[in-house]
């Protein structure tokens, strides 16, 4: 991985110019445009299809080694108060989740070059307050009491400049609901304080800026690099230029105000009831209002110190969420400097892309998708890009390999990704890790490189393919059967809506649309009302609730519970920051993906895959015929392929009335022959009992489903993420492609779809 890159935004219409970050251990590099068409490197099926296009970037260039710096923290552009200080103070509520970790700034202006300047911090383990003069010299005052982690704390440092005394303190400010225990025996020994005169002055350098949550070293290049940064909550941080005591420390809890304020910090404001209404800005309510600005994205809308529990929504009480989480892996923007940029042409066919950039042995393939100009499709079918799902999975460390064989009833296969993302933490997290100090991750971004969405990556979760590359796998079949076909990404469709569908006849889905926002299932639901027709290619889709920022559309964010899930959420804590509608699975909202395409997650085995046997139902109605053209009657379908080898698998999608299957919808075919790797989701368990595996369970399977939908349109569910890895088996002359093209072929005509199945199912209930 030594040369890895990304771009300032994965959808680009032609005449709009894309931007690439390189990053390159090589003095020198190469890149050409290419088209992406197959990803999958398996010989036993069609193999890379990657074709060049002219580009008038196609040139070397000189390579660079451009760094990436974790940890979330608030930096301030007007740092005039923060110069020139003798005397000050500084508190805050704070719930340290690895005080262990060695030093961590929590309101800080210090030099380490210089060893200067003044500030709060956790050193070794305890709350401590820090003063270097010009010279160095370096005066420490620590409580000597350890913190305890996820407790809260009302801590506080002073020092006076004319009688030089320096004052720290920490009180536990431990509630019944605000942590994870509620007055622990030993509480008392959990407060300390401690002061001491000293001769040294502070010098605030002007290298150093004051910060929250972390401090800046400087690099040789004149760069800052983020070190002893936060792990944990803060709420209500104030900043005073004279040395308060601790009665006027408390009072400042609530009510900052008299002589010598210099910052008192509401991270609750800014909350309406959408949300933040700037989810990167964080306010001081004090006459110098001294507004702050996060950097990669500590999550907001989480319990304050004051948290009662008797409110879920942080839209509801902001008052009782004014705190901040911090981590010290938070990362969501490289912010590397640009090495080139290219203007999309403007005959460019809609498509997937990238610059592939090469030097020696060494590559990357910088992908980004290319959708038609606004209003102006070139295609009657759409094929909707899960880009909130590749965000979601960007970069995931799923490398503990006992548990994984354990849960994928194999060896899992790791790449040289993978390998390197466990070493190189600062590419940031998918929204499946824990933070360092053990909490979920809800943001993820993709303006970083993204290792597992490329072509020829093989992901560890699969017996082949996940996500992006599994995707090109019906790119691959759409491009090779002839079908003239645009491509949008679901970003596209939460920013406009239904009226970026409403350009075409049928839209087709990718194999794993797992995360879905509103708008999206909006946009989807109102094209199938107004006759589009429908084509759901894989499983597990429209399951977890998810948004874009709207200031920085790279940028998404989901909350996780109740469902299959790699954390989570704390308490009080499921509520989505940018927006504030609830969080976890739309299941839970009342909109089960059976209402969109007619199946549902049931269950999941990262084994082999299984087949299709045609049901009776797809035997009874006539009118269904046309469907299964061209198939023997008695043929198994898909009992072949590239992902697990059939094309039942991974995870399943199930028919289900009572969560919103239409009535009339029938189901074609359901796969069968699962082993008992294959479980049901966490949901649908109401007790853990024995028989839940797929050689025993009748839920574990797939249903592939049609059903008409109003003003002539339709929809077709395959209810597998394997489905699509079958469609290319035998040079494409196969049951599942033959099914899966007399289906598209049939939906992008003009005139209507047969409605017998309809018909028959209003006249059995009339009668």
């Amino acid at each position: 991985m030594a040369i890895t890159g990304y771009t300032n935004q994965l959808s680009v219409q032609p005449g709009e110019h894309v931007k690439f970050m390189v990053s390159s251990d090589h003095k020198k590099y190469k890149t050409e445009m290419v088209h992406l068409i197959h990803g999958d490197s398996d010989p036993a099926g069609p193999g890379l299809k990657i074709n060049k296009i002219k580009a008038d970037v196609d040139q070397e260039y000189d390579g660079r080694k451009q760094d990436i710096y974790m940890g979330s923290y608030v930096k301030f552009d007007d740092q005039s108060q923060f110069e020139n200080i003798r005397s000050f103070s500084f508190q805050a509520m704070i719930f340290p989740t690895t005080p262990q970790l060695g030093v961590q700034g929590i309101l800080t202006k210090w030099s380490p070059d210089q060893n200067s300047g003044y500030g709060l911090f956790i050193d070794e383990g305890c709350l401590a307050v820090w003063i270097g003069d010009k010279a160095g010299h370096v005066e420490k005052v620590s409580t000597h009491q350890p913190l305890i982690s996820q407790s809260w704390y009302f801590v506080g440092g002073s020092f006076d400049a004319e009688s030089g005394k320096v004052t720290v303190f920490q009180e536990a400010a431990i509630s019944k609901t605000n942590g994870r225990f509620s007055l622990p025996y030993g509480i008392d020994q959990m407060n300390a304080r401690n002061e001491k005169v000293t001769a040294v002055q502070p010098y605030a350098s002007t290298e150093a800026p004051f910060l929250i949550a972390s401090l800046f070293d400087q690099k040789s290049d004149g760069k800052h690099k983020v070190i002893w940064r936060y792990n944990g909550k803060m709420d209500r941080p104030r900043m005073a230029n004279r040395a308060l005591n601790k009665d006027e420390m408390t009072e400042w809890i609530d009510n900052p105000t008299g002589d010598g304020v210099v910052a008192a910090w509401d991270f609750s404001e800014g909350i309406t009831k959408d949300g933040f209404k700037k989810l990167e800005r964080v306010y001081d309510m004090s006459p110098n209002q001294l507004h702050g600005e996060t950097v990669n994205h500590p999550t907001r809308a989480v319990t304050g110190y004051n948290w009662t529990s008797e409110e879920q929504n942080f839209t509801h009480a902001p008052e009782q969420y004014a705190a901040i989480h911090f981590h010290d892996d938070d990362m969501t923007d490289a912010k590397w400097e640009v090495d080139f940029e290219w203007k999309v042409p403007d005959d460019l066919k809609s498509g997937v892309y990238a610059a592939h950039v090469y030097a020696g042995d060494d590559e990357d393939y910088i992908t980004f998708f290319v959708r038609p100009k606004k209003g102006q499709p070139t295609a009657k079918a759409v094929l909707i890009i899960p880009t909130a799902s590749y965000l979601a999975y960007a970069n995931n460390r799923f490398q503990d390999i006992p548990l994984a064989q354990l849960m994928f009833g194999r060896a899992p296969v790791v790449q040289q990704e993978d390998m390197y993302l466990g070493e190189h933490a600062e590419y940031g997290l998918s929204t499946y890790d824990h933070h360092n100090d053990g909490t979920g991750v809800c943001f993820s971004s993709s303006l970083r490189p993204i290792l597992n969405m490329r072509p020829k990556y093989r992901h560890n979760l699969s017996p082949s393919l996940w996500q992006f590359n599994a995707d090109l796998h019906l790119i691959d079949w759409l491009t090779e059967k002839g079908f003239d076909f645009d491509v949008i990404t679901d970003q596209d469709l939460h920013f406009e809506g239904a009226e970026l569908l409403n350009h075409y006849t049928v839209a087709i889905t990718g194999s794993h649309p797992e995360y879905f926002s509103g708008p999206m299932l909006d946009a989807v639901e109102d094209f199938q009302s107004n006759g589009g027709r429908f084509m759901y290619m894989g499983s597990n889709g429209f399951y977890w609730v998810v948004t874009f920022d709207p200031e920085n559309p790279s940028l998404m964010e989901v909350r996780k519970n109740y469902g299959n899930q790699g954390w989570k959420s704390k308490p009080g804590e499921i509520h989505l920051s940018i927006t504030g509608e609830q969080g976890s699975i739309w299941k839970h909202r009342g909109r089960a993906p059976q209402k969109i395409c007619g199946v549902g997650y049931m269950a999941e085995g990262f084994e082999v895959s299984s087949y299709f046997r045609r049901s009776e139902d797809s035997f009874n109605n006539p009118n269904l015929d046309w469907v299964f053209e061209g198939i023997e009657m008695d043929e198994i379908l898909g009992d072949f392929g590239l992902v697990g080898g059939g094309a039942a698998g991974l995870e399943l999608d199930i028919f289900d009335e009572e969560l919103g299957t239409p009535s009339h919808a029938v189901i074609l075919a359901s796969s069968e022959g699962h082993t008992n790797v294959y479980v049901p989701v966490a949901e649908e368990l109401y007790f853990n009992i024995t028989g839940l595996g797929g050689e025993e369970n009748p839920k574990v399977r797939a249903d592939m489903v049609y059903y008409p939908t109003p003003n002539g349109g339709a929809v077709f569910s395959t209810g597998s993420i394997a489905y699509c890895g079958s469609l290319s088996h035998n040079n494409y002359d196969n049951n599942i492609s033959r099914l899966t093209e007399n289906v598209l072929k049939r939906f992008l005509l003009e005139e209507p779809l047969p409605l017998g199945v309809l018909e028959q199912t209003l006249t059995k209930i009339n009668n």
